[in-house]
């Protein structure tokens, strides 16, 4: 475990909290290991009903660049994959509760989430072309279902930076509230899920799912597959070496 990364127990309800605030939680690999390990706890834990994910005034600014290009090879063992598929299978609840900035996984890690709440400070942006990259965390296809084709193919192309109302008016959060209130809302929420009839819980979350479950699978392994291609590209070199000694 890592302390940037921190994981808590409240009755049913287990909570995840980046805790890097002095890097506006931007994720390293280990936070990546901390939060897979946590996910698989919690999995597997019977007194774990939902699970909450939490940054502070801000989310997550997304990777840690240079930290990102130390890791090594994008493989099936890279800290990132492991803990977006994990994400990907958990079979509880699993709801977000957003400060802030969320860029890039920030966001995209959202739409694995069965329900999000956004303060009116939150603010999105998957800014993959930017860097050179593509989208990841089978995004091509969740920002396409969640927010219409037309919305989530210009966000993903332009790397525009949106907010909390058009991110609950598209649909990529649930509700919307005051910063103060977020966290309070999400815990909230979380315990009323975790109050119901858990094996209902888990497979009526299992069928919503299922209906896309392969088209996910296969867009998350492409993806995987352009990503990494196009991070070792040149484009994908100047651009990560413009953002690391802008400013």
């Amino acid at each position: 475990m890592t302390d940037h990364l921190l994981y808590s127990k409240d009755g049913a309800v287990a909570s995840i909290r980046f805790n890097r605030p002095e890097k506006k939680n931007a994720l390293t690999t280990a936070m990546y290991a901390a939060m897979t390990a946590a996910l698989e706890e919690a999995a597997v834990d019977d007194s774990v009903r939902a699970v909450t994910i939490h940054g502070g005034d801000v989310f997550t600014a997304g990777n840690d660049i240079g930290d990102f290009l130390s890791a090594g090879p994008l493989d099936a063992e890279h800290p990132v994959i492991n803990v977006l598929t994990s994400l990907m299978a958990f079979p509880k609840p699993l709801l977000a509760g957003v400060r802030g900035v969320a860029i890039g996984i920030g966001t995209t890690l959202l739409m694995h989430c069965d329900a999000v709440v956004a303060g009116t400070s939150a603010r999105f942006a998957t800014p993959f072309t930017k860097l050179g990259i593509v989208p990841e965390a089978a995004s091509s296809v969740l920002f396409p279902l969640i927010a219409g084709r037309s919305r989530a193919t210009w966000y993903l192309l332009s790397g525009e930076m949106f907010g909390a109302g058009d991110a609950l008016e598209m649909g990529l959060v649930t509700r919307v509230t005051e910063d103060s209130e977020v966290d309070a809302m999400i815990l909230a929420m979380a315990a009323t899920l975790a109050d119901l009839p858990p094996n209902a819980m888990r497979t009526t979350k299992r069928l919503i799912k299922a209906r896309f479950a392969d088209v996910i699978d296969a867009a998350f392994r492409e993806e995987l597959a352009e990503f990494a291609t196009a991070l070792v590209s040149e484009e994908a070199r100047a651009a990560f070496m413009r953002f690391m000694t802008r400013g």
